[in-house]
């Protein structure tokens, strides 16, 4: 996290100096970017640089909270759906809000798979927890599948579909598809994978998945 010292700035200043370390990390890299490249070109001496943080991981971790932060706030909170219906409803809006935020913000689409894994992902499941959980209330999800498992294979289809929404955006070819077909298709795979219990495997009883 920043030293004091850093969020003593200004805000504008604080702002311009975590932009152009995104603009960095997204074009070369979380692993890449060069931190005396960064810290020149945001008009930041070395000896100032290591007083607003412990160095290059310090400044990224403070980049990458932030991507995840935006991330969620276009997700808005999960709140228990009124039936299927609404849940149906919410979810799409959800991913359609998601997938437009990466749309128009293309470094934090470069950067969401360090942003969500360096943060351990907990902030990102618990989002993807609440939808399991309130899924299987409603009866649409299956319960034969340990409920982190169905937690984490929903949110890494969900990034898988945003990024390939967000390719067919910036190509033009969204053009050629459908109206909603993204979405539309998103929720057709998740429901194929939300569905009725599996064979259990051979050996297995039906409930040793749970």
């Amino acid at each position: 996290m920043p030293l004091p010292r850093f969020d003593r700035l200004p805000a504008e200043r604080r702002e311009h100096i975590l932009g152009v370390a995104r603009r960095h990390f997204a074009e070369h890299g979380a692993e890449g970017a060069s931190y005396n490249k960064i810290i020149e070109a945001a008009e930041v001496s070395k000896t100032a640089a290591y007083h607003y943080f412990d160095g290059r991981e310090d400044l990224l971790t403070a980049v990458l909270d932030g991507v995840l932060d935006r991330l969620l706030d276009a997700l808005g909170p999960w709140d228990p759906a009124r039936d299927e219906e609404d849940f149906g409803a919410r979810f799409t809006a959800g991913c359609a809000a998601l997938a437009a935020h990466l749309r128009d913000h293309p470094e934090d689409l470069a950067l969401a798979d360090a942003a969500i894994g360096r943060s351990d992902g907990s902030l990102w499941l618990d989002w993807f927890g609440a939808l399991v959980t309130d899924g299987r209330r409603l009866g649409m999800i299956r319960t034969d599948v340990d409920h982190a498992l169905m937690v984490s294979v929903t949110a890494a289809v969900v990034r898988a579909a945003d990024a390939w929404a967000v390719a067919l955006m910036t190509s033009g070819s969204l053009e050629g598809l459908p109206e909603g077909a993204p979405p539309d298709q998103l929720w057709r795979l998740l429901r194929g994978l939300w569905g009725a219990a599996a064979t259990p495997a051979p050996g297995q009883e039906p409930n040793d998945a749970h």
